[in-house]
């Protein structure tokens, strides 16, 4: 194992459900609110969906087999909502279940470590219509009874379950720019979908500590080192309250009970705070046993009111990925570090640690040598991060596989493994796949 981290340490890939299973109408499964929106012209780079995507849904063995030769010791994936109920609620659809029983047998049997997220994404399309989804007032109780009978059915072989992968992305960018499904904007809608999120994660964990007191539970958050885009005050402020929104907002209120008292008092200014009873944020505050980090990039900011959520990006300084992001590692080591001292001294995860690249495929081979490099010097920063006495516990590398990214469609690949569209879905090894598996046999 490679020097300088734990020796527990887990070393690991993630996916999730709706990026890369498919069979997306198969063996009873619901659609999601991803199915219908990916079929609205304009929303997906090139007009793709999910219904396919990699097929792992039928090809899990194939990709067991490529874990199990890189040499990870855990796996973090999602369930497919709509898999196992496909109405939301009600009847459970048993092949659905029983895949994800499958699935997670092979796992152990392969010595590799199941980390299972209830939500990345994929709301059941009936709840969306019945209820309007995530801003519907009973979706927390939904999503907790969903959350209890996945405990109650892998409970007793899952022990690291996640609530939520990146509340942000489904209330700020799919209520505030729209970008995600339902693709509205109305601010006002964000805030409120925040807070159902934020109670959904406090009623799955309730759940969890009373059906599986043995279990771990966390919440991830999408972090990114955000600085002021110039040294003057109104960038430094917007800086100050950017952060409270993308990273306060949703890990401080499952502590403390609170809302990040500048970002709640600028939101509630302009009338966008939701009304709700204040024994309500007692009931928010679950703490969690880990945090998830979901690192990328770094945001310079800058205020500008006439954007969806108040302030701009500036242009990178640095090189970036194919998806724009700069490649910052350094603002991972201070964002772990930050986290130990902000968010309650909790265990954490990098849960998603990756980029996006051009990989073109070349007589079978996949040079991605700018990936390489990306993982190397973040694997770097987390080193520093323990070195300096962070409490992390794992990396997981985004992704195992190249798959559908969300409004990008197939366009950027992130995977350590290429799938190729065009040839029945073949699985090829990219560099970066054995630079990782190299790296965890040292």
């Amino acid at each position: 194992m490679p020097k300088g981290f734990p020796k527990e340490f887990f070393w690991g890939t993630a996916t999730a459900a709706y990026q890369v299973e498919g069979a997306d109408a198969e063996d009873g499964k619901g659609p999601s609110i991803w199915t219908s929106f990916s079929r609205q012209p304009g929303r997906i780079a090139d007009g793709h969906t999910g219904d396919i995507a990699c097929d792992h849904y039928h090809r899990f063995e194939e990709d067991l087999a490529l874990m199990k030769e890189l040499g990870v010791n855990a796996y973090r994936f999602s369930i497919s909502w709509p898999r196992v109920l496909p109405e939301g609620r009600g009847p459970v659809n048993t092949p659905g279940m029983d895949f994800y029983q499958r699935w997670v047998d092979r796992l152990l049997e392969n010595q590799i470590t199941p980390f299972v997220t209830l939500y990345h994404g994929d709301l059941p399309l009936a709840l969306q219509e019945r209820i309007g989804g995530w801003a519907g007032e009973d979706i927390d109780r939904y999503f907790g009874d969903y959350a209890a009978l996945m405990f109650r059915t892998l409970g007793d072989r899952v022990t690291y379950w996640i609530t939520l992968n990146e509340p942000m992305r489904f209330s700020f960018i799919a209520y505030g720019k729209g970008e995600y499904t339902p693709g509205e904007q109305n601010l006002k809608t964000a805030f409120l979908v925040a807070h159902h999120l934020l109670r959904a994660h406090a009623q799955a964990t309730a759940r969890l500590r009373e059906l599986l007191p043995n279990g771990k539970v966390g919440l991830i958050n999408a972090a990114s080192w955000i600085e002021a885009a110039s040294e003057s005050g109104e960038d430094i402020q917007t800086a100050f309250i950017a952060n409270q929104l993308l990273h306060d907002w949703f890990f401080l209120p499952v502590l403390t009970g609170k809302y990040p008292e500048e970002a709640a008092q600028f939101v509630r200014g302009l009338g966008l705070l939701p009304v709700f009873d204040p024994q309500e944020m007692s009931r928010i505050a679950k703490a969690p046993d880990f945090w998830g980090i979901n690192y990328y990039t770094r945001r310079r900011v800058k205020m500008d009111m006439s954007r969806p959520i108040f302030f701009a990006y500036a242009p990178p300084e640095r090189e970036t990925t194919e998806s724009g992001l700069e490649i910052y590692p350094q603002g991972l080591t201070a964002f772990l570090k930050i986290a130990q001292k902000e968010y309650g001294s909790i265990p954490i995860f990098v849960t998603a640690n990756g980029m996006a690249d051009k990989d073109v495929l070349s007589n079978g081979v996949v040079a991605d040598e700018r990936r390489i490099a990306y993982l190397k010097s973040h694997i770097e920063a987390v080193q520093r991060a323990i070195a300096e006495g962070v409490d992390v516990r794992g990396y997981f590398v985004w992704s195992l596989l190249d798959g559908f990214e969300w409004t990008q469609g197939y366009d950027k690949r992130y995977g350590l493994i290429y799938v190729d569209y065009e040839k029945s879905l073949t699985r090829i090894k990219k560099d970066s796949y054995y630079y990782y598996k190299n790296y965890l046999a040292l």
